[in-house]
């Protein structure tokens, strides 16, 4: 009896070491310009994205922070491979490659920052990222720090989220969690085509929310936001747009 039970904790630990390893890895960087050199900042980061591939990253994203949240900017790129992106070799070659990436203390990248944070999340698929911020140009972005021991709970709101937004026929957000780095334990995107389109939620009659919201696993429609809070040290909310390359 405990060798099976043993066996079968050890197929548990194999399947989850395995799920694990499938999870996408992604770099996220949010800055603040200093004052009257956001432009510059600007302009530095869209020629990085565009030599991406001589960089030595997958296709990253920008965008711009429009109102809520401290930062100016936030970047985002997939990593293939956590142990080989931080070798010695390949952090010398993007800063070598690139002027905004894993730059030196003290470098001149530095005169055009005030503040920036770096964190490393998991997320979803590389090709569901991919479409969404090739198809979209406006985003919802909230970052989440939980309550001591809230953590899996805070996961768990906002999956049922997702599927009270497939109930009312919205796209869903996109969930990164934290691996390490950073504050925030959990963000989510919200993608969208423009501020009309993200405010399209307010033509959905109350009935059908509050029966999509009941399905999703909460109580109603109007405890979805105070359930949230009850799981949050912090929560920070913004709305921000794409910068291309091109």
């Amino acid at each position: 009896m405990k060798k099976s039970m043993y066996a079968l904790l050890m197929l548990f630990a194999l399947m989850s070491c395995k799920a694990q390893q499938s999870d996408v890895y992604y770099k996220v960087i949010t800055m603040r310009a200093t004052p009257g050199k956001l432009l510059g900042l600007i302009d530095m980061l869209k020629e990085d994205m565009k030599n991406h591939l001589e960089i030595g990253i997958e296709k990253p994203f920008l965008m711009r922070h429009s109102q809520g949240d401290q930062w100016d900017l936030l970047l985002m790129y997939p990593i293939k491979d956590l142990s080989s992106h931080f070798s010695g070799k390949q952090m010398e070659k993007r800063r070598a490659s690139s002027t905004t990436l894993d730059q030196e203390y003290g470098s001149s990248y530095y005169d055009f920052i005030s503040w920036q944070e770096e964190q490393i999340v998991q997320g979803p698929s590389l090709k569901e990222f991919n479409e969404r911020f090739n198809e979209f140009d406006y985003y919802h972005v909230e970052m989440f720090q939980a309550l001591a021991g809230k953590q899996s709970e805070l996961l768990k709101q906002r999956q049922m989220e997702n599927a009270y937004l497939t109930e009312i026929e919205r796209d869903t957000n996109l969930i990164f969690t934290k691996v390490f780095g950073g504050e925030v334990d959990c963000f989510t995107l919200g993608f969208y085509r423009d501020i009309k389109h993200f405010a399209e939620s307010a033509d959905i009659p109350i009935e059908t929310e509050n029966a999509a919201a009941k399905k999703a696993g909460f109580e109603s429609v109007y405890t979805i936001g105070s359930y949230l809070r009850s799981l949050l040290l912090e929560h920070h909310d913004t709305l921000a747009g794409a910068v291309r390359s091109n």
